[in-house]
């Protein structure tokens, strides 16, 4: 399929031979406008996949704040065309992000690969900005609190769900070391406990929270949290940052709080059925011995009977 490029050039002359060149480079024209206004008005309507913008453009809106304007609206792909090479149009041009310049005159081969490697350009980008936003939305939806860092340990992502759980917004924290964000100290000794994160970067591999970690958030409140960090590596391996996943223990707390209360009851329960047992036994081994002394004092009558009966 044939690209489709937008030419914008104030010079019909000069407009005319680039649409012509162009065509003969096997590219589709959709339109040739001589203004930003036209070009911003334009790129709207008919989406090309590149835009030819002249930088010095007669009217009101010159060829860097129609890129500009043009990107913002729509993040359609723009190469400069321009005559003039000093510092100051260059690094207004620069602002823009253009995918790439063509000095006047220029030679159809360097067209085409100037355009050629735009397009390439354009298009790993959006295919980068599209994982993006699918690893985006697939980490907003799950369950877990997840956090991204870069190498440098600062937040570049935070899901709801972490948001929830600190009290913090990404707006609040992105740019923001962790460790001002993920607060984490032991339970039982109130000691600061070590960021994961800190380590994941340091050693390159997964680390999880020691047991009874409890969250500090923003508002002061003390969450009981289980958690990992991980280091996030490129496909040689070289470290990018680090994610942390972490999930509240609050249900796990109050289901171990209902165990043990249902433990000690049931202890306690246990020795009242031994005491009672232990008591029932005392009572029985005293009945028994009763019934022994009942027998005995039964056989000694009976003997007093016999001698009675036999002295008569």
């Amino acid at each position: 399929m044939r690209a489709r490029l937008l030419i914008v050039e104030d010079e019909g002359i000069v407009a005319l031979n680039i649409q012509n060149r162009l065509q003969g480079l096997g590219y589709s024209v959709v339109a040739t406008v001589s203004s930003g206004e036209e070009a911003i008005q334009v790129a709207g309507e008919t989406r090309p996949d590149l835009i030819l913008m002249d930088i010095k453009l007669d009217g009101n809106v010159d060829g860097i704040e129609a890129a500009a304007e043009i990107n913002r609206l729509f993040h359609l792909p723009v190469v400069y065309l321009t005559a003039y090479t000093n510092d100051e149009t260059l690094n207004r041009a620069k602002l823009t992000e253009p995918y790439g310049y063509i000095l006047k005159p220029f030679e159809a081969r360097d067209l085409c690969t100037t355009i050629e490697v735009a397009l390439y350009k354009y298009q790993m980008e959006q295919q980068l900005r599209e994982r993006e936003q699918w690893l985006a939305t697939t980490l907003k939806s799950i369950g877990d609190a997840v956090i991204t860092t870069d190498t440098e340990g600062l937040v570049t992502f935070m899901n709801p769900v972490a948001e929830a759980l600190t009290r913090w917004s990404l707006e609040e924290v992105i740019g923001n070391d962790l460790t001002q964000v993920f607060q984490t100290i032991n339970e039982k000794t109130r000691a600061v406990v070590q960021n994961p994160v800190l380590l994941a970067l340091q050693q390159g591999i997964t680390v999880g929270l020691e047991n009874h970690t409890l969250l500090v958030t923003k508002d002061g409140a003390e969450i009981p949290i289980d958690d990992s960090a991980a280091p996030i590596k490129d496909e040689v391996g070289k470290i990018l940052g680090a994610v942390l996943v972490f999930h509240d223990n609050i249900e796990k707390q109050q289901s171990e709080a209902r165990l043990q209360k249902n433990n000690e009851r049931l202890e306690a329960e246990v020795a009242k059925l031994s005491e009672q047992l232990s008591q029932a036994n005392a009572q029985l081994r005293q009945m028994e011995e009763q019934l022994r002394i009942e027998m005995a004092q039964r056989q000694c009558l009976e003997r007093e009977l016999e001698l009675g009966l036999e002295e008569e």
